[in-house]
């Protein structure tokens, strides 16, 4: 699976004997025309800068690809190919320009462009769209969800609670085991950590790693799972609870207990309440415990409320109830971002702050989106030919929204938020679009604390 070369549509193939006689350059560029969100956090583009288009295409690759097609129906540019073999010794002579990552950008916006660099590569612009653009589909999808779910923590948290110190920890990755490939939880998983701290996806950290001179970017504690815990037995259930407190409690640590495997509601009012209640006050750490069944807006207040009842609380200056330091609630069953807007609507209405629980996001994190999550395209928008540029665009009559740019173009920032424009109309304002990749070579390398700089969660 590592012939980039074949790391395309079949259609593409046959693309190099379509354009005009005397096609020189062909110039493209990324963009969301709308989506689920009015604002995307761009993310992802270094990851596969880094790992594809830094290793260059060999002999082996160009004669499998040309076998391949030959068997599949479609046509090869077998020529085209070698040259880029013996003239850029196998690297794609292409330059792309994009937003810095993390950026926050509106939708209907460039934060990629892409160009050949040799006149007579003009077919290899369009011909790294598959590749290209699911490579920033996906990241930069997933880091838009994890940012709308931010916001909606926050401003719960600006409502009810004290301050924002916990809000880095507040959603935490559960879906490694429900991406697709591990490389769609290490891209996912990483997209989420521009920002939060908090991941049980060890791909997202290597990738953040790798990809990003990231040394850790996120965290995790000692959880149970419900395997674990009835290993013990139904008799077992307190054992089972308090060996968790035994092998990972202490000053300053925390320790999730899945605690719905038989009763939930004994669990907490009898088993934590009462036989354990001693251990959790005195242990020195936090014990969060995790529903895992049952309706979120009903089980998630409801838990609380019963932990108060054994535990006690304080009324922060704000008003809303706070459970002792001790104990805490995770809720990672049914989590999206609006179950978390409705689950914390629902403590507030009951007077409960947000400080009291924390999410785990699975599925509907890393997988539950797609390409027209927020109608993600690549198109092309210049051609020169014989010298001479010109325009290329689509304007479908049937569909407005499909409408594409026209002519090189650029990304500019006035102050007043960002805008596309044509290359050619920029004057003395700056272009934000930065050259990230020439021929075979990374012009700029982020680290992970620049992009969750601009992303604002720093």
């Amino acid at each position: 699976m590592r012939n980039l070369i074949l790391n395309t549509d079949s259609y593409k193939m046959s693309h190099f004997a379509q354009y005009p006689q005397g096609a020189e350059y062909v110039s493209s560029y990324i963009e969301t025309r709308g989506g689920v969100y009015p604002e995307t956090v761009f993310f992802g583009l270094q990851a596969f800068l880094k790992e594809y288009l830094t290793r260059p295409i060999t002999q082996a690759d160009i004669d499998e690809a040309d076998a391949i097609c030959g068997l599949h129906g479609v046509p090869f540019n077998r020529e085209g190919w070698e040259y880029i073999l013996n003239e850029y010794d196998g690297y794609l002579p292409l330059e792309i320009e994009a937003a810095p990552e993390g950026a926050v950008l509106p939708t209907g916006n460039v934060m990629v462009q892409v160009i050949n660099t040799d006149p007579k590569c003009a077919w290899l612009t369009s011909y790294i769209e598959t590749a290209l653009l699911r490579a920033v589909w996906y990241p930069t999808t997933v880091a838009t969800v994890s940012r709308a779910c931010r916001d909606v923590i926050a401003r719960y948290m600006e409502e009810t609670a004290e301050s924002f110190e916990g809000l880095p920890f507040k959603l935490h990755d559960f879906g490694a085991r429900g991406a697709s490939s591990e490389e769609t939880a290490a891209l996912g998983g990483a997209a989420h950590l521009v920002n939060f701290m908090g991941t049980d996806t060890l791909s997202g950290i290597m990738a953040a790693r790798r990809y990003y001179n990231a040394d850790m970017a996120g965290f995790s504690i000692p959880a149970a799972e419900h395997s674990t815990i009835t290993s013990w037995g139904r008799d077992g259930e307190t054992a089972a609870y308090a060996n968790m407190i035994e092998q990972f409690g202490g000053e300053g640590r925390l320790v999730a207990v899945v605690s719905d495997s038989y009763d939930f509601w004994n669990a907490i009012d009898n088993i934590w309440g009462s036989e354990l209640k001693e251990q959790v006050q005195q242990f020195g750490g936090t014990l969060v415990v995790r529903p895992d069944s049952g309706e979120p807006t009903e089980v998630v207040p409801e838990a609380i409320e019963r932990l108060m009842a054994s535990f006690g609380f304080e009324t922060n200056s704000k008003g809303y109830r706070v459970l002792p330091a001790c104990v805490r609630l995770i809720q990672g069953d049914g989590i999206c971002a609006r179950s978390i807007e409705a689950i914390l609507e629902a403590m507030k209405e009951r007077g409960l702050s947000a400080d009291n629980v924390a999410f785990g996001m699975g599925g509907e994190l890393l997988q539950k989106i797609n390409r027209d999550t927020q109608k993600f395209a690549m198109k092309a928008s210049a051609i020169r030919i014989n010298g001479e540029w010109r325009d290329v665009f689509k304007d479908p009559i049937t569909d407005p929204g499909k409408r594409s740019k026209r002519g090189r173009l650029a990304l500019i920032n006035n102050g007043q938020g960002y805008r596309t424009v044509r290359e050619d109309e920029v004057g003395d304002q700056r272009n934000v679009l930065v050259k990230v990749f020439r021929n075979g070579e990374v012009l700029v390398d982020w680290t992970f604390d620049q992009v969750r700089e601009r992303a604002g969660s720093n």
